[in-house]
C-alpha cells in the first residue's frame, strides 16, 4: 500500500465513523472509534503518541501528543469544533516536523459532511512520486 492509498484508507475509515456517529460528540469518542476501525483493517495504529521537542541538544517532554499515528507514517489529528483555525494546521505541521513524518491528516468531525472537515498536509512537501519511492510499499 502506497502512502496515498494509506491516507485514502484512513479517510474512508473516518467517513464510516462519522456516518455512524454523526457530529456533536467529543474528540475522544471519534479517536477511539477511528483507531478501532483502522485496526480492523490490519493497520498499525498508535493513540496519544508523545511528540518530543528537541531544542539544541536537549530533548524535552512537554506533554505534546499526536492523536493517532498510522503505520509510523501518517499523523492523524482529530478535532470536534465549529471550524478549523490556522493554529490547528500549525499544530499538525509541528507534529510532522518534530516526529519527522511525511504526511498528516487534520480531521474535524464537527461538520455535516466529513470531507468538508479534512485537510491533508505534508512535511517538507515533495511530489507524491518521491514519497512513494522513498517509503515504497507500506505494509500494514
Amino acid at each position: 500500500m502506497h502512502i496515498n492509498q494509506l491516507t485514502r484508507t484512513i479517510i474512508g475509515a473516518g467517513i464510516r465513523v462519522h456516518k455512524s456517529l454523526g457530529p456533536g460528540l467529543l474528540e475522544s469518542a471519534y479517536e477511539a472509534c477511528l483507531a478501532y476501525e483502522l485496526s480492523k483493517t490490519g493497520l498499525n495504529v498508535q493513540q496519544q503518541v508523545p511528540v518530543p521537542v528537541i531544542y539544541e541538544t536537549i530533548k524535552l517532554e512537554c506533554g505534546f501528543r499526536a492523536d493517532l499515528v498510522v503505520n509510523n507514517l501518517v499523523v492523524v489529528e482529530l478535532k470536534a469544533k465549529d471550524c478549523l483555525h490556522p493554529v490547528d494546521e500549525a499544530q499538525i505541521l509541528s507534529h510532522l516536523r518534530l516526529m519527522n513524518l511525511p504526511i498528516g491528516l487534520l480531521m474535524n468531525f464537527h461538520v455535516v459532511r466529513l470531507m468538508d472537515g479534512i485537510k491533508r498536509m505534508a512535511n517538507n512537501y515533495r511530489p507524491t512520486e518521491a514519497l512513494d519511492d522513498e517509503y515504497g510499499e507500506i505494509q500494514p
